[in-house]
């Protein structure tokens, strides 16, 4: 008998060591969980040209994305309203974990300006795109790149003392080299500020080596491009682009990323410079990423959005056409779900619940 408290003793030493652990144990699990829905109206602030002084409440919409400890991992899954993710569904093999934040934010700052072009082509300027060179998107670990101190968002404006103006550019000068060759590249750094807004440098030159191009790299995708390359870099890169915008707009949205507040950030615009009431008075949410196109692309997290902005008192929600369903099943009465794969569906849906077709206030040049 007497040896029973002991033992109870030494239990819970050995139960509190393990929740301990288990609370340093960092898994390769990420929790969404539903984040707020913020009028994006109070974010938006535009120079150059008049806007209305009428607001409607457009809201964006984001989520929570936290990297989990063990125990995380197992006492969230009695909590309601969250998506368990791996962390190889949210970067491309062989991308580091450092890397998530920075290309999120370079996926908000690609959605603000295929928001800025959007809006302002569905208000009647017809912007002209001039290529700026190429931007690096992910860096993989160990490569060529990783080596040189290539990071996210770097932009490649030379390559080996000639202009860059596409990733294809890259790729098929790239591709004939063997391994072991050294390039130089003409490199705009950039600079991330606490709250995730993207400056850069003036281009400086950086030197690396090609190593061989390993197993399973998929295509490139360029059509000036044929089978596949004996030498690699270890980036991805998408186009780089530049405007003449009409007016300045400036959009604050520090510590978001991901491109899903492109559609209600292309709303807000075309409401703030346009006559009548875009939204017909009505509360509207909005997610969905927008290219320079004005076509909707699909989201993460549209389940825990919908929370978010039913919390936040939105009567209409939009969302792509692919994720209605999803939005549906976690939505309340009340709150009416509108799906759309293009900013011309989102601008018809808003004028049947009486909202006013976009005329600027300003005529276009």
């Amino acid at each position: 008998m007497r040896r029973l408290p002991m033992v109870i003793l030494v239990l819970v030493v050995i139960i509190g060591a393990v929740v301990v652990a288990l609370t340093k144990w960092e898994t390769n699990e990420y929790a969404i969980t539903p984040g707020n829905a913020t009028p994006v109206e109070g974010l938006v602030h535009i120079t150059r040209l008049p806007t209305t002084s009428r607001h409607d409440t457009i809201m964006l919409t984001d989520v929570y994305l936290q990297q989990l400890t063990a125990w995380q991992y197992l006492t969230m899954h009695f909590q309601s309203h969250v998506q368990f993710v791996n962390g190889n569904e949210l970067l491309e093999p062989g991308i580091p974990n450092a890397e998530l934040a920075p290309q999120g934010f370079l996926e908000m700052s690609d959605s603000k300006q295929d928001a800025e072009v959007s809006a302002f082509d569905a208000l009647g300027w017809h912007l002209r795109a001039t290529p700026s060179g190429s931007l690096v998107t992910g860096v993989e670990n160990p490569s060529p790149a990783w080596s040189a101190k290539i990071h996210v968002a770097d932009e490649i404006v030379g390559f080996d003392g000639r202009a860059v103006t596409s990733t294809c550019q890259v790729v098929g000068d790239v591709h004939p080299l063997s391994p072991g060759t050294k390039v130089t590249l003409e490199l705009r750094r950039a600079h991330f500020s606490k709250i995730g807004v993207i400056s850069w440098s003036s281009p400086t030159m950086v030197h690396l080596t090609t190593t061989k191009t390993p197993r399973g790299v998929s295509s490139s995708g360029c059509i000036n491009v044929k089978g596949s390359s004996p030498s690699w870099l270890g980036v991805s890169l998408e186009d780089g682009f530049a405007y003449q915008f009409p007016a300045r707009v400036s959009i604050d949205t520090a510590n978001i990323g991901g491109p899903s507040a492109g559609l209600a950030m292309t709303l807000c615009i075309i409401d703030e410079l346009s006559r009548g009431s875009l939204t017909g008075h009505h509360n509207v949410a909005a997610t969905g990423a927008i290219d320079q196109f004005g076509d909707v692309g699909d989201v993460g997290g549209v389940a825990e959005k919908t929370v978010a902005v039913q919390r936040a008192g939105a009567q209409y929600f939009i969302v792509p056409q692919i994720e209605v369903a999803t939005a549906k099943a976690n939505a309340a009465p009340g709150l009416h779900i509108i799906g759309v794969t293009s900013l011309e569906q989102a601008l018809r849906a808003l004028r049947r619940i009486g909202g006013a077709k976009p005329v600027p206030l300003t005529a276009p040049d």
